[in-house]
């Protein structure tokens, strides 16, 4: 069986909360039905649609995954600020300063793998039928008894869990 697309699996992830609660491991991930998956996709998909037209572009995405990368500076910056604020009194001195100086400018995300996976028909657009369709491919693949939800030994086999 071949890997699930990075989006396929991180779809997977995030529908798992949203599956039917079964006696498992704490740690082992929940059956994940296909209706629960298509509402979490499709509210995934919201969250591109930055001007809420029902169409993700390419600059919806790069928006989106620079509030993602900004986030993840932000709290990477948090980290850092309280690893080198070495007497914790909540400033930088100007030997810590020197210390935790080492950036440099934002690089802008590179989604040009992501359109070329999500925009089926290369308009540069992503309806929410082509990302459904990406998607759930994934899903499908991982559904090997094809019963509408990907158990925890299909999401094992897929690749995703311990």
């Amino acid at each position: 069986m071949t890997q699930p697309s990075a989006i396929g699996a991180a779809a997977i992830l995030l529908a798992a909360p949203l599956a039917a609660q079964a006696p498992r491991p704490s740690d082992a991930p929940a059956p994940i039905p296909r209706a629960s998956f298509i509402a979490t996709m499709d509210g995934e998909y919201r969250k591109l649609d930055g001007n809420k037209d029902g169409i993700v572009t390419k600059a919806e995405l790069e928006a989106s995954q620079q509030r993602a990368m900004a986030d993840k500076l932000s709290q990477q910056a948090r980290a850092l600020f309280a690893r080198f604020d070495t007497d914790r009194n909540g400033q930088l001195s100007l030997a810590e300063f020197a210390v935790a100086t080492r950036g440099g400018a934002q690089a802008k995300p590179d989604v040009a793998g992501m359109m070329t996976r999500l925009d089926a028909n290369r308009d540069n657009q992503v309806s929410l039928v082509e990302y459904r369709t990406i998607t759930l491919t994934g899903f499908d693949r991982m559904d090997t008894d094809k019963d509408g939800v990907v158990s925890i030994a299909e999401q094992r086999a897929g690749g995703i869990g311990k």
